[in-house]
């Protein structure tokens, strides 16, 4: 598999100009836009914008073949194919080497744009309002890209970058509001597929549920199912995860003569200190205050 370290390298291989800046540069794709047919890894992000309309896009363990406008974003290391894509009009393409974020606040910023661990069916799909500001956005970047670079070209462009990504995170957020709308309340799938969890046995033989194992279930990258719980019920997986197993843990100590580590160990506690700082802090008393609460 391909890995390129440079820019240079993957403008080089797929016949672009050598980029302006070694550890950036900006491109706009009419019709199509080649980066090779076979799997590549990068160590730089990848932000683009297309409609497509024929061939396919991966990243993640998916590909993405929809028709309407929307966004992706890749993160360094992850695996990247782009299968023969044509585009229904102009697309473009953003390229951030990781050394470019350095000692900037956005170098930090980027671990907290969740989106960059989503699939590649999970993409940003915008509407003509949020095209024209994304489209302005990227206009302004290839406008300071393009000039003769100064001490402020660096800081200009990664603003612009800050905020296209700003409006992408509210974007999503009024995706996940018309997902809800359209597909059911995930938290009721999140449930249930927790529920199946714990009917199949599953607690014995594979230990305490996990974000990525129930996330899988519902064909969701683990970060995109946590951000869609959040925006229904301000809590993530995990936190419904915790939830769910002090919940089922209650009802035990209520209906089972089982000590509380027996009750621990049935749930996949292997560490009893652990479930009981949890059982503690979503209830506000440890386990064995609870179970001498109900005998009084």
């Amino acid at each position: 598999m391909k890995h390129y370290k440079t820019i240079a390298d993957m403008h080089r291989d797929n016949g672009y100009p050598a980029p302006e800046n070694p550890l950036f540069s900006v491109f706009r794709c009419t019709r199509t836009c080649s980066l090779g047919n076979t799997e590549f890894t990068t160590d730089f992000y990848m932000i683009g914008f297309k409609k497509l309309k024929s061939g396919h896009i991966l990243y993640g363990r998916t590909k993405y073949d929809h028709d309407t406008g929307s966004m992706m974003f890749i993160k360094p290391r992850q695996v990247i194919e782009f299968m023969s894509p044509e585009f229904e009009e102009d697309a473009f393409m953003i390229l951030i080497h990781e050394d470019f974020l350095n000692g900037h606040a956005l170098h930090t910023e980027m671990g907290k744009y969740s989106f960059f661990d989503y699939e590649a069916n999970e993409a940003l799909h915008l509407s003509p309002r949020e095209e024209k500001i994304v489209w302005e956005l990227y206009s302004s970047i290839e406008g300071e890209y393009q000039d003769n670079p100064d001490e402020y070209s660096r800081d200009i462009i990664l603003a612009h970058i800050d905020s296209m990504l700003k409006y992408s995170q509210r974007f999503y957020k009024r995706q996940f509001i018309n997902r809800t709308e359209l597909s059911g309340r995930t938290v009721s799938k999140f449930n249930d597929a927790l529920g199946t969890y714990f009917k199949n046995g599953l607690l014995q033989t594979q230990g305490l549920p996990t974000v990525s194992a129930l996330a899988a279930q519902l064909n969701l990258s683990s970060r995109y199912l946590s951000d869609l719980l959040k925006q229904e019920t301000g809590k993530t997986a995990i936190d419904l995860i915790h939830i769910y197993l002090v919940k089922e843990a209650k009802n035990r100590l209520i209906g089972q003569e089982l000590s509380v580590s027996e009750i621990a160990y049935e749930l996949g506690f292997e560490n009893l200190p652990y479930f009981s700082r949890l059982f503690k802090k979503e209830t506000g008393v440890s386990p064995n205050q609870f179970k001498k609460q109900l005998l009084n």
